[in-house]
């Protein structure tokens, strides 16, 4: 090839090299023009690298036209449309047209090719294709390869296995920081939280990148507390935040343990740093704000957002459905859709999830009709159990008890048991007499169950059924998971638990405990001890009921915060149903809004009544 010649092909090919860095279709584009126009097209080194381009800006279809008009195809080529269709999120792509490689081309793959197949396997979680393909790894030329390895840790560690994710790290030659952030994350997703901090203290590169893998992967397995302290050490070690990622795992952390204070400190860094207009970013924001029971700042990231994706209309739809806000949501989902936005699945669990709070009976029926034939999105068992949670609490009972046992789902113990509660609440003694027979035939595991068979029997009169749930009760044993509630004041987290007499403000409390409940009783307040387990005097239970861990945070955020201030609680437990009742009054004696997280949804308690109706 003439000198000439391969100086243009040199120039095109760091022209090109440019526009994969920067992102840039357009100008690629109009250089692959250039370059027909020039008559460089025979060029593999060019017919590679523009695959290369279109893949990195993601114009995968060009890319993958142009990879099927090349007259000859080599390993670069193979890798650089894998890797286009990597990037495009299409790794089932990647997986589907690897067998054409050997078939038309006659090649086997190379380690790059093996780097992209594996990094398919492990987007898509397809650990059985994975084994095949690091089998294929292990026989080829290339089994020494420290880049496939440290793919192969990554997928194992992201498929769940971090056991065999290990043996494969240890047969790594050379140390390298891609490895070591790939088996940190596996073993912190994992929830092996010793073994992922042991073995981030010992990385030979603590960067910004392994400390993000250590965070996020804690965050992921319900660590959320140990994931925002390390975030805080990060800081302090003067870590650059370069790329957001390690912001939203933190966001993430404060939307899941429901720290609002310190959400709205990570959110004044995320401007401070100038990552307000990341999207992934923003979504967070929204997420965690309405997680942390603020729905009004939540709607305010969220309408500052300015390109709004499925995930931006989700967590706010889905937000203001957990704060009881079923117009807003709807109103929401109906913007969502003028804005041509498509909604998933997770959309759909919100918007019949409003309906049920709302009793909106026909509204509900036409989303859950909506979003199969419209969308064409099959229904999980958790978009039914919201169909029946809407049903149940509407009174239509037997479209509910149909619906359970039309739908293509095994129902479950919790599923019979909201339509007992139902049952119970709407004074249908004789279906709710056939559904308790039904789930004792179970054998339940979860003792509130027991409680509510033992109230349905007990209500009905049929003392022998009664007896011999509580006798089930008693030869299993059960134990109720400890209750406990915090609260938080700026950077102060105060966690109480049921029965906790020690507190330093005991006395403080407990004066003023007396003292609601003497003003409670005045208004007509009866204590319901049905939710008590034990078998004790009525006194003990009401004493019992009396220290439930969230009457107790209440009362301390009464003493400590600042008049008229809302008190935010969040709780691991469901509320009972006593101490819903007590919270409601004491929204109206004390004149303040009261938001408590519960296991089960957002109750905003304000002038006396609830958020949900009552029925949760």
């Amino acid at each position: 090839m003439p000198l000439r010649a391969r100086l243009r092909i040199a120039r095109c090919l760091h022209q090109l090299q440019g526009c994969a860095k920067r992102r840039n279709p357009l100008i690629a584009k109009k250089l692959h023009a250039l370059i027909i126009k020039a008559g460089l097209n025979e060029s593999e080194y060019l017919y590679n690298t523009l695959v290369d381009v279109y893949g990195k800006c993601g114009l995968f279809q060009d890319a993958y036209y142009l990879f099927e008009e090349m007259p000859h195809r080599d390993h670069v080529s193979w890798a650089s449309i894998l890797n286009a269709y990597n990037h495009a999120n299409l790794p089932n792509r990647s997986l589907s047209i690897f067998p054409t490689m050997f078939a038309f081309d006659r090649l086997q793959p190379d380690h790059f090719v093996y780097a992209s197949l594996v990094k398919a396997c492990a987007s898509l979680g397809a650990i059985r294709q994975g084994k095949q393909i690091h089998a294929h790894f292990i026989l080829s030329p290339f089994c020494d390869d420290d880049v496939v390895k440290s793919s192969l840790v990554d997928m194992y560690a992201k498929c769940g296995l971090p056991n065999i994710a290990r043996v494969v790290f240890d047969s790594i030659l050379k140390e390298n920081p891609v490895s070591w952030t790939a088996m940190i994350s596996g073993y912190a997703r994992s929830g092996l939280k010793t073994e992922a901090m042991d073995l981030f203290s010992r990385a030979p590169v603590r960067n910004l990148y392994s400390w993000t893998a250590l965070i996020s992967g804690l965050v992921q397995s319900g660590h959320g507390i140990d994931g925002s302290y390390l975030f805080i050490e990060m800081r302090r070690e003067g870590v650059d935040i370069v790329d957001p990622l390690v912001l939203s795992s933190v966001v993430g952390a404060c939307a899941n343990i429901a720290v609002l204070e310190f959400g709205k400190q990570v959110h004044g860094l995320v401007i401070a740093l100038g990552y307000e207009s990341c999207l992934f970013i923003s979504n967070a924001l929204v997420d965690m704000y309405a997680k942390c029971s603020d729905i009004l700042a939540a709607k305010n990231i969220f309408d500052e957002i300015i390109h709004k994706d499925v995930v931006s209309w989700t967590s706010i739809i889905v937000g203001a459905a957990q704060h009881g806000r079923a117009d807003e949501a709807l109103a929401l989902y109906d913007d969502m859709v003028l804005a041509k936005v498509k909604p998933n699945e997770v959309t759909f669990v919100g918007l019949i999830y409003s309906c049920s709070h709302a009793g909106l009976v026909s509204k509900g029926r036409e989303l859950f009709k909506s979003m199969t034939e419209d969308y064409g999105i099959k229904p999980s068992l958790q978009h039914f159990t919201c169909l029946l949670d809407l049903l149940s609490r509407s009174g239509c009972l037997d479209e509910a008890e149909n619906l359970i046992t039309a739908m293509p789902f095994e129902p479950d113990e919790p599923t019979w048991a909201a339509l007992l509660s139902a049952c119970k609440h709407h004074g249908n003694t004789q279906m709710g007499l056939r559904i308790a027979n039904k789930l004792l035939s179970l054998n339940p595991e979860d003792p509130s169950t027991y409680i509510l068979l033992s109230n349905i029997y007990a209500g009905t009169g049929m003392w022998e059924r009664m007896s011999m749930v509580r006798k089930l009760m008693a030869a299993r044993e059960f134990k109720k998971e400890p209750g406990f509630s915090t609260i938080t004041f700026g950077k102060e987290i105060q966690a109480f638990h049921a029965g906790e007499t020690c507190h330093p403000m005991k006395d403080e409390i407990l004066s003023l405990l007396k003292e609601l409940d003497g003003e409670m009783r005045r208004r007509g307040y009866v204590p319901d001890t049905s939710s008590v387990l034990h078998d004790m005097e009525e006194v003990e239970k009401e004493r019992q009921l009396f220290w439930h861990s969230e009457r107790t945070a209440v009362a301390y955020g009464l003493l400590k915060s600042v008049p008229g201030t809302v008190i935010r609680i969040v709780k691991n437990l469901r509320v009972c149903g006593d101490c819903h009742t007590v919270f409601k009054l004491l929204s109206s004696i004390v004149h303040r809004e009261i938001i408590v997280r519960d296991a089960t949804r957002y109750h905003h308690f304000k002038d006396g009544k609830c958020s949900c109706n009552d029925f949760w």
